[in-house]
């Protein structure tokens, strides 16, 4: 541990789990808790007033949630680091966190001694992740990476979020409709998904969207979903 006292900030909507993080932590002479919010924009106003070493944040709250407040805290206040303690241990939710840009992810089954250490850990710059969540982090990792779209199936896909249907969709690449829906299939089993609004929802998650327009416009994906899935279906 560091030879001096460290002050942090626990950020979390739920009043009796603050309070419990904050009474967990009171008793420990090298920690001194300067501040709490219940919601990330509160959070900042307290970064900003009290520049901590550590800021313990949730991850869901009101106003600003806990992926946009470690955005925010550690573009401007890069000497706090941010220590993400939450219940939520989903692959995505793991991922926003890091990328966000906080040093470590706990869950709060977390022991008293395991929060004090990852506290200092953080404070020194070291990574620190609860057990459950480096094993995902891992298995995502080792995960085979996913196949790149071809250009006509980024062409499809791009269709799709425009609204068309198969038939409009062939007829705008000048191919058969049957051709269009191999190509859906091909795109489904790359994206891991079973039908094409689910497809889109995928894509623009992963960036593999030129556009958003078209005769469709931004939505208008959604108002062809039902009438693809009975096409698909057909022979």
């Amino acid at each position: 541990m560091t030879g001096r006292t460290l002050r942090i900030v626990v950020v979390d909507d739920h009043t009796v789990m603050r309070a419990g993080v904050v009474a967990l932590l009171a008793s420990e002479p090298s920690i001194e808790i300067v501040g709490e919010a219940g919601d990330g924009r509160a959070a900042l106003e307290l970064v900003a007033a009290h520049e901590p070493d550590v800021a313990l944040v949730d991850l869901r709250m009101p106003v600003l949630d806990g992926v946009a407040t470690t955005t925010e805290i550690v573009a401007a206040h890069p000497r706090t680091r941010v220590l993400i303690l939450t219940t939520y241990d989903t692959d995505a939710e793991i991922e926003r966190g890091v990328e966000a840009g906080a040093i470590g992810y706990l869950l709060k089954d977390t022991t008293r001694e395991q929060l004090v250490d990852a506290i200092h850990a953080a404070a020194r710059g070291e990574t620190v992740l609860a057990p459950r969540v480096a094993e995902k982090l891992v298995a995502r990792m080792r995960r085979p990476a996913q196949p790149p779209l071809t250009a006509r199936e980024a062409d499809v896909l791009n269709a799709v979020a425009d609204g068309l249907t198969n038939a409009e969709i062939g007829a705008r690449l000048v191919i058969a409709e049957a051709t269009v829906k191999t190509h859906l299939l091909r795109l489904f089993a790359k994206l891991d998904v079973n039908d094409r609004t689910r497809a889109v929802v995928v894509a623009m998650e992963r960036g593999l969207l030129r556009r958003a327009s078209g005769t469709g416009g931004s939505g208008g994906w959604l108002r062809g979903a039902e009438e693809e899935l009975h096409h698909l279906q057909e022979p």
